[in-house]
């Protein structure tokens, strides 16, 4: 690995040891290994392009790369665009060859000839001894996986700040540490925020002690990541859980945990009829939202257009997991003006669909009326524009658009057939329709402006299995079916997926969110019913809970062993 300071980082992934040095260089561009042959004796010689335009060729497996380095010596002046090594080498004595192309429009082959000391007739070849420079490896993935799915659980049940401080001599001069002094003295069982209330309460004291050799190194987290944990460790467990998820990659997760909170609020509001609180939603801190935190956790480039780009990836992945009336509507508000700019009859009927969705019949029906009557689209726009406009005969009129609409359905009109069923009340219908068509979030869009209760919830719950077993997705389709008050499917698709520890997480953030939805609601006594106090699905004598428990803590007790087998790597 190669970074702007010039500095080369490599790593044994057999022994976990790394070496570093610096080049005095530009930043590094190219890094390309040599190619190897049965009899080499030498595994590390690489070809090095920098962001000056000049390259290096450096022997790793030498005690100091940097003094036996070939530094351009045949042609100073070049400036080199691109290289790479010829892979013809069929014999450990052919020469290395080095592919070159200059910014002068040149192309040259480069014989690199590295010497090796010769063999003593008769003497026995003796191995090469690396020479390791230890520094502190700040990478949670590249842990063995025992290891690694343990630092994972340890960020989700939630550790002080102070565990990620050390005394170790590779960091000790580490410029800012989280408040908190680490001593090795102290039962580690101190730094656990809260005992889990699933599981085996025993079990997080076992990973700090398989964590520690990390621990005292400075391999567990660096420090900017280490200070962002610190903020969001007491926010709740949903954030630990994103924060965990994100560090590890996982960013569909961690995107899901930050949404569990809306998904519950969402659930509790239509229990109780109340209209949404403007309660905090994940992280009540305004420089920790949603995108922000996301952002922050899974990457640190300070450029302001980056960071620019990735927050509004950010905020397109959070969307696709929208499932609210305000979000909904607020993603059609911004298809509408789009429409509004393209011509040709495909636009218009894109345009009328998006207006319809939201609940505007009058812009819909002036839209329709201007159709050309040339145009092939006049007359179902006709029949359109009048049903919307003219519902005022309820039996006649609801008798005959829904005979035109089935009609249409069956000459794959579907669109059509779904706006004559909305002109006479018929949305759970047309629902139906939209999602057997494909248009899962048209659907959702039009429930949310028109349904309640359980008709809506059947439409978030279709949407939720659709993505689920047709897109793959379940972390989007867990967030629709808790909007959905369907959290025993929720439960079964993690069972399915074989998570037994994400569906524990999952029973956690819930129970925790709902609590806090409940200390938040105010009002009288009478407003709270049963349907409130207890989170639907997720009662503790529910037959669901307690085997997400007994597997989950199965799942502990081995991961256990498995970290007491594996070694750290440590010298």
């Amino acid at each position: 690995m190669g970074d702007r300071s010039g500095n080369i980082r490599w790593w044994d992934v057999t022994t976990g040891q790394s070496s570093s040095f610096n080049t005095y260089r530009e930043g590094v561009r190219r890094i390309k290994f040599s190619p190897v042959v049965a009899g080499d004796r030498s595994r590390g010689r690489i070809a090095v392009l920098f962001n000056d335009n000049t390259f290096s060729v450096f022997d790793l497996d030498s005690p100091d790369p940097l003094a036996n380095s070939i530094l351009q010596p045949q042609f100073p002046g070049t400036l080199v665009l691109e290289l790479d090594w010829l892979h013809l080498r069929t014999d450990k004595n052919d020469p290395l060859v080095l592919c070159m192309a200059g910014a002068d429009s040149s192309f040259r082959l480069i014989e690199v000839n590295i010497n090796d000391k010769k063999m003593v007739p008769g003497a026995l070849p003796r191995n090469i001894k690396e020479r390791f420079r230890p520094m502190p490896l700040c990478c949670p993935v590249l842990l063995p996986t025992p290891h690694a799915l343990a630092l994972w659980m340890i960020l989700q049940l939630g550790v002080k700040p102070s565990w990620f401080n050390t005394t170790g001599t590779t960091i000790d001069k580490r410029p800012h540490l989280v408040p908190g002094m680490a001593s090795s003295s102290e039962d580690l069982r101190s730094y656990l925020i809260e005992l889990p209330s699933v599981g085996d309460s025993v079990v997080p004291e076992l990973l700090l002690k398989v964590l520690e050799p990390y621990r005292k190194e400075g391999c567990i987290l660096d420090d900017e990541r280490a200070r962002l944990y610190a903020t969001i460790v007491n926010k709740g467990c949903a954030a630990r859980f994103a924060f965990a998820a994100a560090t590890f990659g996982e960013v569909s997760e961690a995107l899901f945990w930050l949404q569990l909170p809306r998904a519950i609020n969402h659930l509790m509001n239509k229990l109780i009829n109340k209209s949404p609180q403007k309660a905090p939603i994940s992280v009540p801190n305004s420089d920790l939202d949603d995108k922000s935190l996301l952002s922050r956790i899974t990457s640190k480039e300070k450029s302001t257009s980056e960071t620019g780009q990735r927050d509004a990836l950010t905020q397109g992945q959070l969307r696709l997991m929208a499932f609210e009336q305000e979000d909904l509507w607020e993603s059609a508000n911004e298809r509408i003006p789009w429409h509004e700019k393209l011509e040709g009859e495909e636009a218009i009927q894109n345009h009328v669909h998006e207006l319809i969705t939201i609940g505007n019949l009058e812009g819909a029906v002036s839209l329709l009326l201007s159709t050309s009557p040339e145009s092939p689209y006049f007359y179902p726009n006709a029949l359109r524009a009048v049903a919307l406009s003219s519902a005022v005969s309820r039996s006649l009129l609801e008798l005959a658009v829904k005979v035109v609409a089935a009609n249409m359905v069956r000459t794959d009109r579907s669109l059509s057939g779904t706006h004559l069923l909305c002109a006479v009340g018929r949305y759970q219908e047309a629902c139906s329709q939209l999602q057997d068509a494909g248009y899962w979030t048209d659907a959702a869009t039009l429930a949310a402006a028109h349904l309640k209760g359980s008709d809506y919830a059947r439409v978030l719950q279709r949407w939720a299995e659709h993505v689920l077993h047709a897109e793959h997705n379940i972390w989007r389709a867990l967030i629709l079916f808790v909007a959905a008050g369907a959290i025993q499917e929720a439960l079964a698709a993690l069972r399915e997926a074989q998570q037994p520890d994400t569906a524990a997480m999952f029973i956690l953030a819930c129970r925790e969110i709902h609590m806090q939805f409940i200390t938040n609601l105010g009002g009288s006594e009478d407003e709270i019913n049963d349907s409130v106090v207890d989170l639907p699905g997720l009662s503790p004598g529910n037959d669901d809970v307690i085997a997400v428990g007994e597997y989950f803590g199965e799942y502990q007790r081995k991961l256990v062993h498995l970290c007491m087998d594996a070694q750290p790597f440590s010298d």
